[in-house]
């Protein structure tokens, strides 16, 4: 069986391209992986970014590929104990729609209780989505303080 993932993260900075350039490649490496939608990869190029017509867009799209992934791959990490707005969007309407939400914290900050309690599965190495068991899914929790 060969799982579709959506990857959700921050890509505004040097450092947030890089560690989702490391998970794109993880994920590329991961047999079990099928398609892999990463919205830094499928940008709505045709349109002025920014613009009513490309937030809708980009919007829709992003919505209609989470509703088509059987896992989201969410990279937390932004700034101290913040995470980006539109990854937490991400995140609680992929919990809402059921769908099993594997978070990656490469950071060694807080996290939010609601990220925590959401989440199937917690990984602190982009490289371990390389061996992640996608057909099991198998738990682990985040063990941290929450706030």
């Amino acid at each position: 069986m060969v799982t579709n993932i959506y990857l959700a993260g921050p890509f505004f900075d040097d450092e947030q391209l890089e560690r989702i350039g490391r998970v794109e490649k993880a994920l590329d490496a991961n047999p079990q992986v099928g398609r892999v939608f990463s919205p830094r990869l499928n940008e709505i190029r045709d349109l002025e970014m920014g613009t009513p017509k490309w937030a809708t867009e980009t919007f829709q799209m992003d919505v209609q590929e989470i509703d088509k992934a059987d896992v989201i791959v969410a990279m937390i990490d932004f700034v101290d104990d913040q995470v980006d707005s539109g990854t937490a969007f991400e995140i609680g309407y992929a919990f809402h729609s059921k769908k099993p939400l594997v978070i990656l914290h490469e950071k060694s900050a807080t996290v939010n209780l609601m990220i925590a309690e959401s989440l199937r599965s917690y990984l602190v190495k982009a490289e371990d989505l390389a061996t992640y068991d996608f057909s099991t899914l198998p738990v682990s929790r985040y063990e941290g303080e929450v706030i």
